[in-house]
């Protein structure tokens, strides 16, 4: 018998259905920049994570009451920042003056694109009100290639396709999840599974129920739909979703992340430190 005790083989690259997925897997993922250090959806957290390597980010977008769009993950500002009140119901001249933490101010999403062009974004639309801006500013921007588009509302996320088409990539949202799930079981057709969607993420349990497992992931991958896990920050708990065959994982904790994966030899995303 072999004790052979290196890492797991990288996985195949399969081939993407979206240039948002052109990279080899797995993927990794800083959530909300990496908000293990308190400062969730700030330049600095963002530029810390690119600095580390990352080259997929992940944040989330609420609209102000004047339209502008800001990569904050609250409905209000009450939770991290110095400030209160509901982002929907106040101007950006009021927002801007917030700083997360009593340090970082919210930057604008506009702002994220422009100060970091080699990255992907993957974009949690918090609100209605958010949903056309933010499918202006892509085409604005010409950012298609590099943005995923995701939410919980499933019927939002869709939306969204259709107004956007196959040049935008997109998730699926709750509902379309539990249809994956029951497809994994053969419960339901494969047609019930919206087909425009690039991936599907998703947390590893949801209401002490398992979601993913080996016939979730086959069933996905079956769409050509990729895997992402959110939001895992233990060691071994990223290490057995990796063995399981998921293509991404979501952590605030994104330097054991980059740990794992060099460790597999499965870390491609950046240089690192020097």
């Amino acid at each position: 018998m072999s004790s052979d005790p290196r890492p797991s083989p990288v996985p195949q690259r399969r081939t993407p259905r979206h240039p948002f997925l052109d990279h080899p897997v797995p993927l990794a993922f800083a959530h909300r920049g990496g908000a293990a250090d308190g400062l969730e959806n700030t330049h600095s957290a963002f530029a810390r994570a690119v600095g580390l390597g990352y080259r997929y980010l992940e944040t989330d977008v609420h609209a102000t009451a004047d339209g502008r769009l800001v990569a904050f993950h609250d409905a209000t500002l009450d939770r991290v920042t110095d400030l209160s009140g509901p982002i929907a119901a106040l101007p950006w001249s009021q927002v801007r003056r917030a700083r997360v933490g009593g340090a970082e101010p919210l930057p604008l999403m506009r702002e994220l694109l422009r100060a970091f062009p080699d990255v992907r974004w993957n974009i949690d639309v918090k609100a209605e009100a958010a949903l056309v801006p933010l499918l202006d500013l892509l085409a604005e921007e010409d950012a298609w290639p590099r943005v995923c588009v995701g939410c919980f509302d499933e019927e939002r996320v869709a939306r969204a396709q259709a107004l956007a088409g196959p040049r935008l990539a997109t998730s699926l949202g709750t509902r379309g999840v539990l249809r994956l799930r029951l497809r994994s079981y053969g419960l339901v057709p494969a047609r019930s599974v919206r087909a425009s969607a690039v991936c599907v993420q998703v947390p590893e349990h949801r209401s002490g129920i398992r979601v993913v497992d080996r016939a979730f992931v086959r069933a996905a991958h079956a769409r050509r739909m990729q895997v992402h896990v959110w939001t895992v920050n233990e060691r071994n708990r990223m290490r057995e979703l990796l063995d399981l065959g998921v293509d991404g994982i979501v952590t605030d904790q994104i330097e054991t992340l980059r740990d794992v994966l060099t460790e597999r030899g499965a870390w491609t995303h950046g240089p690192g430190p020097r």
